[in-house]
């Protein structure tokens, strides 16, 4: 059975951090404040876990698939969604891991294109992505581009192109690009169950004007509130309160980039403004000084609030 068609992903959905002791290990007792923290202080119901800000790519299977569970276990019935990633180099991995959020009520599964031995065309990418739907078929399945990390340039409009007939649970795309073209035209292209959700932050009001259904990002974690906002300007005409948040977010971001903005910096900003204990990132990624990060939380209070 395909998933049903009206389970439509729309509005924010915040790209998790993973919680680590300071030893580096899974910090599982943090993730049930984490969510209370998103719905509560954000205002957003929609999760993506494991994924890029997740550092999905860092973790074992197993730590995976534990994160996943209690991602899921913590998030029923707060939670509108929770879609895990399950992406690896292995299409076996991806498997088991899209096998194993079927087994732990996940409402989706995503996956990026495997990255060291790249697809060389549209074609080899969408057989991998079969491989792994097929491992879950009642879960909607959504292809997560994003070319900045992974090289895989293809363009998103030659991969959905009657992917349903390939992959029946297919449900969306995570656009995580700048190509305004292929975004639009995928958008142009969507099924009426579809999802496009836009993954560049400080784009995402051009993702709106473009029709994107809704964004998936790590700022949400700590901006949501803010950004719900933007979200409702634009869907009732005020595109001048729009662009006044979607500048300050632009304005956060823009300072935070100048002083070496990346994940591990990000999960340290969102520690100092959520004040869950996130832990340090791991290894290849380093720890941010705490002097960086309260500089880029001193500059989101003066900005938004």
């Amino acid at each position: 059975m395909a998933p049903a068609a009206d389970a439509k992903l729309t509005g924010l959905v915040a790209a998790t951090f993973t919680p680590f002791t300071t030893q580096g290990d899974i910090n599982l007792p943090v993730i049930g404040p984490y969510i209370d923290y998103l719905i509560e202080q954000q205002g957003v119901k929609g999760i993506f876990v494991n994924g890029t800000t997740g550092e999905g790519m860092s973790l074992t299977v197993a730590e995976r698939k534990v994160l996943a569970e209690e991602w899921c276990q913590k998030a029923k019935g707060k939670m509108d969604r929770v879609i895990v990633h399950v992406g690896c180099l292995s299409v076996k991995e991806s498997q088991e891991l899209a096998r194993h959020a079927a087994q732990i009520g996940a409402d989706g599964i995503s996956i990026i294109a495997p990255f060291f031995f790249k697809p060389k065309n549209p074609e080899a990418l969408r057989e991998f992505m079969k491989e792994v739907a097929a491992a879950a078929p009642n879960l909607p399945f959504y292809y997560y581009q994003i070319p900045a990390l992974t090289g895989v340039n293809v363009q998103v409009i030659d991969v959905i192109q009657d992917i349903e007939q390939l992959i029946p649970s297919f449900r969306g795309v995570k656009f995580t690009g700048s190509d305004l073209m292929d975004l639009g035209q995928c958008v142009s292209y969507c099924r009426p169950e579809w999802s496009v959700l836009y993954g560049v932050d400080e784009h995402l009001l051009a993702g709106l004007a473009m029709g994107v259904h809704g964004a998936v990002g790590s700022t949400y974690n700590y901006i949501g509130c803010h950004v719900n906002k933007l979200v409702s300007a634009f869907e009732n005409g005020d595109l001048v309160k729009a662009r006044t948040i979607q500048f300050k977010m632009q304005e956060l971001l823009s300072y935070a980039m100048k002083l070496g903005f990346d994940v591990g910096v990000n999960k340290q900003l969102m520690s100092e403004l959520s004040g869950l204990s996130l832990g340090p990132p791991r290894l290849p990624l380093t720890p941010c000084p705490h002097a960086q990060a309260e500089l880029i939380s001193q500059k989101y209070r003066s900005v938004f609030l």
